[in-house]
């Protein structure tokens, strides 16, 4: 019963046979291969956008932290969610690379940005040099609570953000999962919605570690590469993260590992929502899940194998056995549903 993180699963085989088939030969480097220019031009096709410039990286971290440091200066602000991964689990890596920029937190419940709340705060921003300026904006999607925007959502919040001239990032380390939920296509969850960059996700969804950043306006190219190269995430070997895109992209591989993720995330929701005594505590739309249930039923399920994290961390096993406890659980697409039956069934 694996439900500790998407990226606890393994390499989709479909996946691993295209690093196989691209471990032959001798090919240029540094991304001059035909893998790589394969797969940019499979992502402009995906997006509806031939003049986006398509670059790979190895960690979500990487991408969002350069897409950050591309969209701001070191004067400016940062907005995103309190909760947002670039937030609460980067090591303030889009600080350090974009020079000193800082975060600037919004609110909203179940991870989702509240417009009504973020315009005054973006509105504050600026003005005297004693302030931090305005920058960008960055939208996580699906949220770390495992809720989605959808793209009309997503054009509320660019709306307001081009009231001010500010530049908008998507975190999409599980977009696949955002648009199997939506029913949206790439492009109208990003560059018809108003979205300048993507960090358009692979590892969390059946790659060994690859993600590409989508940058709309190719204007901006040239700046990415230096910042990439400076940063030491240009690959030699370019053509093992093209092949890892090209073999998740390949037949729709990728959607359908979501939907896969997604559903089993319904499923396992669904069933604990059945349960006296466990609770929900956000709606679940992708493929996390965020319940509480009490101590001692924790202790039940993890000596009956079950792994996933206590959500905080801080959280403790140890004390009074009716406490609630929160707790996150994550599908994969390796989620199977005999792994949702049998952790239904200690839950009951």
């Amino acid at each position: 019963m694996h439900f500790a993180s998407d990226n606890t699963a393994g390499v989709a085989p479909q996946v691993m046979a295209a690093l196989q088939a691209a471990n032959e030969g001798h090919v240029p480097s540094y991304g001059a291969d035909a893998l790589s220019e394969a797969v940019r031009a499979k992502i402009r096709d995906l997006f509806e956008a031939p003049e986006a410039a398509v670059y790979l990286v190895a960690t979500g971290t990487a991408a969002n932290a350069l897409s950050c440091a591309l969209l701001s200066d070191p004067w400016s602000a940062i907005f995103c969610h309190r909760h947002a991964h670039i937030q609460e689990d980067e090591c303030g890596a889009p600080e350090f690379f974009a020079d000193g920029a800082k975060l600037v937190l919004l609110e909203g419940a179940h991870g989702k940005i509240d417009p009504e709340l973020m315009r005054p705060v973006i509105a504050h921003a600026g003005g005297a040099i004693h302030h931090v300026q305005r920058g960008m904006l960055s939208i996580t999607n699906a949220t770390e609570a495992g809720t989605v925007y959808t793209p009309e959502e997503v054009r509320v919040l660019t709306g307001i953000a081009r009231e001010y001239d500010l530049p908008v990032h998507m975190d999409g380390a599980r977009f696949a999962n955002a648009l199997a939920a939506t029913g949206a296509t790439p492009a109208e969850m990003t560059w018809k919605s108003g979205v300048d960059v993507l960090s358009f996700g692979g590892t969390k969804n059946g790659c060994m570690g690859v993600e590409a950043v989508v940058i709309f306006d190719p204007a901006r190219a040239h700046e990415f590469e230096l910042r990439r190269k400076r940063a030491g995430h240009l690959f030699s070997k370019n053509r093992f993260l093209a092949a890892q895109m090209l073999g998740y992209l390949a037949g729709g591989l990728w959607m359908g590992l979501a939907r896969h993720a997604n559903a089993m995330a319904a499923r396992l929701s669904d069933g604990i929502a059945t349960v006296p005594g466990a609770e929900l505590l956000h709606p679940t739309e992708a493929n996390a899940v965020f319940a509480r249930f009490p101590r001692r039923v924790h202790r039940s399920l993890r000596d009956a194998g079950a792994q996933y994290y206590l959500w905080p961390f801080e959280q403790s096993l140890d004390g009074d056995d009716d406490e609630l406890l929160a707790a996150r659980l994550v599908c994969s697409w390796a989620t199977t549903e005999e792994e949702v039956g049998e952790f239904l069934s200690h839950l009951a």
